[in-house]
């Protein structure tokens, strides 16, 4: 296979790094969730604060948010390196946008197990699919503040950054 087939540049490719980072992330929340589903939080409910919450509700709160510190990281050394945000700031980005997401994602787990009656270990998954490719252009163009232009600049093989 020639050195400049597309088979060959495929691990360069944002979009597959993203790939790469985002299904990480999610083998840690599933892997988590599954762990806390079926072997710590093992009663159908739980008082938090004074508030009644499901199981399968706190299992999904903590492993996203495993997942959620994973998935920056990968993604900040990794897959937007050229982002000139600050860490602090890229991370703060990056946990509003996934603050919008564990709601998002709450609210389809919570359709899919209420409503549709699906496994909880099988709707989590589910749900998480259901949001991914609006995660990867929410977190390249907000949380490291990257443009297409900017993409496309840094694709060039003489490309300097500021050029």
């Amino acid at each position: 296979m020639p050195q400049n087939s597309r088979w060959h540049r495929l691990p360069e490719n944002q979009v597959v790094k993203f790939l790469f980072s985002a299904g990480l992330g999610f083998l840690v929340d599933i892997f988590a969730f599954y762990l806390f589903f079926h072997a710590l939080f093992t009663k159908d409910s739980y008082q938090l604060f004074g508030y009644k919450v499901g199981n399968y509700n706190l299992s999904f709160s903590i492993s996203f948010f495993m997942g959620v510190v994973v998935n920056f990281l990968v993604n900040r050394y990794l897959v937007f390196t050229e982002s000139t945000l600050s860490p602090l700031r890229q991370f703060l980005r990056f946990l509003l946008v996934a603050i919008v997401g564990y709601f998002a994602n709450l609210w389809l787990l919570n359709i899919y197990i209420r409503n549709l009656h699906l496994y909880p270990p099988v709707a989590r998954p589910a749900a998480a699919l259901s949001l991914f490719i609006a995660s990867f252009f929410v977190h390249k163009f907000f949380s490291f503040n990257l443009s297409l232009r900017n993409q496309h600049h840094a694709a060039q093989p003489n490309h300097k950054p500021g050029n």
